[in-house]
């Protein structure tokens, strides 16, 4: 008789535990254990404990490959969920298999998991594991399944809210109750202040001030001082919230007509416009994805939008400014150029407006697009087609936490009918989609990889552009991860080409999150362990350090509402010098529209309990050292770039600290 003993760990989240009968079989290449039942008098499956018991097999089953879990019911015991962290089984010889789980096992059934090795499909796998995994990956696309959230927008999970969403994908209960406390604290000043009920306009901005009292941060406080200087309207293009719209402009577009006369006050005697384009001094950020997008009526108005154009130059002391802005896409007598010599109040509202244009930008196509949606699709098809001992399931796995139950409520409480966009924001819930649909269908695979998108924009020299420095570093760190762990379990590129699971997770992705666009550039299939290793770079800079850089400044920079309007209630301008003060505050949010973005962008700027920065694994999913090896590497190559950060910032008033490895979150989980 044979003595195979199991170590099996119970995570210590709240209500981890269960009362529910547990049995094991342990199937080996040699055959399988009689189904032993896991039973120690009532002391089983306890929050956070280590139960060890005994598998008596007469006969050796050889190599442990496939472990299967029954979970049935317990005399009249109610059902419950029980969170398993791993079991490792160690057998008779003294080798051990560890299985790795940290997942919630909710119904009764039949459960296998495989063993923990990393294992990619070849004609050498064992059928055991072959018919285990397909098992696997079959009930997951039942949970799993794809739904249209809006035409021409990433398909989402099929879930109307998220009690739909299985157990894995859900908060966990410490989150949740964090997540309800960060709204009551954001909502409950100025709802009890009366804020959230009054339709009128604001006296005088700086009462903005007093709708929150100690949630003010020392960059919001910043803002609210700097936001209508030339040159902190344009550091916010480099590192604000939205610093991937700025490019190069090598040439002025036809219906942006600046030239030397324009621009000449402001450029000075010693050079002109064509000599700044030259010298590659000439940037743009032009808002046309905007052009008749749907507005939204709040508190019974018509709202406005417009598609501005706006030229900056980088100036002899190396500042990111504004020289000219036109307001919409065609020129003409009622579309003037605002320049900085215009009238006080006309170029503070020509660039109120821009400002406005890239509250819209940033929340719907670089926020809600380029990160939480991709990351949705990601998840989903990652959850459809990688089983949990495939190497790739292992690497991002991490990054996709959460992520399902965040997009959930976006679309049931943010961007859905009378969520906060229909309350607060001009695009509201009938824009949202055109919008998306536009950003969906000029989307490219260089957008969402870091050093692309800063080679196509043009942008590598620009001075102090920190988010392009850190980003950079976090990327490098990433892709040598990555690159490590790829070759660790590809030995060639031709292994790469002929797995299967691999080929219908990233032709899944195409297909259903860019809606098999060939003009992307976004890959359908892989080929090499370079194309795999650039991929899953992308896959997760984008849930972790680029979701950090677009959406941990929220509060920051659009807490003081001129600085990133969510609507405006009069049209943009056509004429110079008719623009006073007054007028600005009746164009800008009313009093309630503004208290209620200002509760949306403290809510989204607040990381819930229950964190898990980037590189710090709690769940290791990987078993073997050489992997291991790896993550501890990428650890320490993070920690460097957290340090560097941290000594750049003692030197600056403005800081830019959401790209710092201790402050970014592993997955979109806010």
């Amino acid at each position: 008789m044979l003595t195979y003993k199991l170590e099996i760990e119970t995570g210590k989240e709240l209500c981890a535990g269960t009362i529910n009968t547990i049995s094991v079989v342990l199937v080996g290449s040699g055959g399988e254990s009689p189904k032993h039942t896991l039973d120690h008098w009532g002391r089983d499956f306890l929050p956070g404990a280590r139960d060890v018991y005994e598998v008596r097999c007469e006969q050796d089953i050889g190599e442990i490959l496939v472990l299967r879990l029954y979970k049935e019911p317990f005399r009249h015991f109610p059902k419950d969920d029980w969170f398993c962290n791993s079991i490792t089984v160690t057998c008779p010889n003294g080798e051990t298999a560890e299985f790795p789980l940290f997942l919630w096992v909710s119904d009764y059934g039949t459960f296998e998991i495989q063993q923990g090795k990393g294992v990619i499909l070849t004609e050498s796998v064992s059928p055991i594991i072959k018919k285990q995994r397909a098992a696997e990956l079959e009930l997951k696309r039942q949970t799993h399944e794809w739904k249209i959230y809006a035409e021409g927008a990433p398909r989402c999970i099929s879930a109307d809210n998220v009690k739909d969403l299985p157990p894995n994908d859900r908060f966990s209960f410490l989150k949740t109750i964090s997540f309800g406390f960060d709204y009551l604290t954001s909502s409950i000043g100025p709802k009890l202040k009366g804020y959230l009920q009054c339709s009128d306009s604001w006296a005088d901005i700086n009462d903005i001030k007093r709708v929150f009292c100690c949630q003010w941060t020392e960059i919001s406080d910043l803002v609210s001082e700097l936001w209508k200087e030339d040159s902190f309207f344009g550091y916010q293009y480099l590192n604000g919230l939205n610093p991937l719209m700025i490019q190069k402009c090598l040439r002025i577009p036809d219906n942006f007509p600046v030239d030397d006369l324009t621009v000449s006050a402001t450029l000075g005697e010693s050079t002109t416009l064509q000599a700044e384009l030259q010298n590659g001094n000439i940037f743009l950020a032009d808002y046309k994805i905007l052009e008749g997008i749907p507005t939204n009526v709040i508190n019974g108005e018509r709202q406005y939008l417009a598609a501005p154009m706006c030229l900056l130059w980088k100036s002899k002391n190396n500042y990111i400014v504004p020289i000219a802005i036109q307001l919409n896409q065609t020129p003409g007598e009622e579309n003037p150029i605002f320049v900085p010599t215009d009238p006080e109040w006309d170029w503070t509202l020509a660039k109120i407006w821009v400002r406005n244009s890239e509250f819209q930008v940033h929340e719907v196509v670089f926020h809600l697009l380029h990160t939480h949606l991709c990351a949705e699709v990601f998840n989903i098809a990652t959850t459809r087609h990688l089983p949990m001992g495939h190497p790739v399931y292992k690497l991002i796995h991490p990054h996709l936490r959460y992520t399902l139950e965040i997009n959930t409520l976006a679309r049931q409480t943010l961007i859905g009918p009378n969520g906060l966009f229909d309350q607060a924001v001009v695009t509201g819930n009938g824009g949202v989609p055109v919008l998306l649909a536009r950003a969906v269908e000029s989307l490219t695979y260089s957008a969402l990889c870091l050093p692309d998108d800063i080679q196509a924009r043009g942008v590598e020299s620009i001075p102090n552009y920190f988010y392009r420095e850190d980003g950079m570093r976090i990327w490098r760190a990433m892709e040598s991860f990555a690159s490590d762990i790829i070759h660790y379990y590809y030995p060639s590129d031709e292994t790469v080409s002929e797995d299967p699971e691999l080929q219908a997770w990233v032709a899944e992705i195409f297909q259903e999150g860019f809606l098999s666009n060939k003009n992307s550039g976004i890959p359908s299939s892989f080929a090499t362990r370079v194309e795999l290793i650039k991929y899953l770079t992308m896959v997760m800079f984008t849930c972790s350090a680029q979701h950090a850089a677009v959406n941990s400044g929220q509060f920051d920079f659009f807490s003081w509402m001129p600085n990133g309007p969510s609507t405006m209630r009069k049209p943009p301008p056509t004429t110079k010098g008719t623009t006073t003060y007054q007028s600005i505050l009746e164009t800008l949010p009313a009093i309630n529209t503004t208290a209620t973005a200002m509760v949306a962008v403290s809510l989204l700027s607040k990381e819930p309990l229950d964190q898990r920065p980037l590189g710090k694994y709690k769940n290791v999913n990987f078993v073997e050292d050489a992997p291991k090896k790896c993550i501890e590497q990428f650890k320490e190559k993070l920690s460097e770039i957290s340090k560097d950060i941290k000594v750049r910032n003692k030197t600056k008033r403005l800081t830019y600290h959401y790209l710092d490895p201790e402050e970014i979150e592993c997955s979109i989980s806010i």
